[in-house]
């Protein structure tokens, strides 16, 4: 096993070397025993980025608005890391779809860091250790990270919970103004694109989401209403005033108390699965699953309910790792 000086690779990250930003970052996906080194040394940096996420349906074009949207932020002088979830691949566990090929345009750009993480099998559109990796980018100094989520449909809302600003993309005639309501995606968009919008269409699509809007009540002065923005990303036209929608969304979260609220429900989350992964390891050690097995068979077999042979497993947990 090769050695880990934790303390340089987060120097060398911190002065902007995506060797040691990289190195970092599979250190995370693959659950290095240096993880719980790794985080106590970055999370002093962490918090300080702007974190946009961008969901939709396969084919309306995420990965070439995402590659617009670095290019905008760049002409600011903002920092920009990327994180594009692709699904796994069923031999190697690794990226299948490769973002990073999407993206040659900045691959010479040290301003732009972008990494292509895999899912493997989590659901929700995300990797597993997207969280942490987004600590390691923050760190590292990146103003503005991308977030980019596999693209899996109705089970596509986890994002909401992660990023500041939640862009949705749309496109027309993929019927997905009619896929928008089945999946709840009013509920966590923040900014609506309708991206490819030279096409037939795209003005249907937008009154379709207008309507929903209107239908879903946010119209109180407290609340923020999604704004719709027409986008031909392969041409970048329309960027410009999605900048100028999401830095107005963030100025809103900041003077709402909204981005406190969100950022310590995120806090909040990732701290539950952190412990409930480690009860489940500590089960698992736990005579091998033993002890599990025998009060499954007693809810079988009428002798407990689940609850009380929930609450006995707990107690013997806990009562081992005292």
């Amino acid at each position: 096993m090769r050695t880990v000086d934790v303390g340089d690779l987060v120097a060398r990250a911190r002065e902007g070397s995506p060797r040691a930003l990289a190195r970092l970052i599979t250190l995370v996906e693959n659950a290095s025993p240096h993880l719980r080194e790794v985080m106590a040394a970055l999370n002093p940096h962490a918090g300080t980025a702007q974190i946009i996420g961008l969901t939709g349906s396969p084919g309306v074009g995420k990965s070439t608005s995402t590659s617009a949207l670095v290019t905008a932020f760049r002409k600011h002088g903002r920092r920009v890391g990327v994180l594009a979830v692709d699904p796994s691949s069923p031999f190697t566990g690794g990226a299948l779809l490769g973002d990073r090929v999407r993206m040659q345009d900045h691959a010479t750009d040290h301003g732009v860091f972008i990494r292509s993480m895999a899912s493997r099998g989590h659901l929700g559109g995300l990797a597993w250790a997207t969280p942490q990796a987004i600590r390691v980018l923050e760190a590292a100094g990146c103003d503005v990270i991308l977030v980019e989520t596999v693209g899996v449909g109705q089970a596509e809302v986890e994002i909401a919970s992660l990023a500041d600003s939640t862009i949705v993309l749309l496109a027309p005639g993929m019927g997905d103004s009619i896929q928008a309501a089945k999946a709840g995606i009013l509920e966590i968009a923040d900014v609506f694109v309708v991206n490819k919008a030279d096409r037939e269409g795209a003005h249907q699509t937008v009154r379709d989401l207008r309507n929903m809007i209107a239908l879903a009540g946010k119209d109180g002065l407290d609340d923020w209403r999604p704004p719709i923005v027409s986008t031909v990303a392969s041409k970048s036209e329309g960027i410009d005033e999605l900048m100028e929608r999401l830095d107005k969304h963030y100025a809103w979260l900041a003077g709402s108390g909204m981005l406190r609220k969100r950022r310590l429900t995120r806090a909040r989350d990732e701290v539950e699965a952190i412990a409930v992964t480690a009860l489940r390891e500590r089960m698992g050690d736990l005579h091998g699953h033993q002890r599990l097995d025998v009060l499954a068979a007693k809810v079988l077999d009428g002798l407990c309910d689940p609850y009380a042979a929930a609450d006995e497993l707990v107690a013997a947990v806990t009562d081992a790792g005292r």
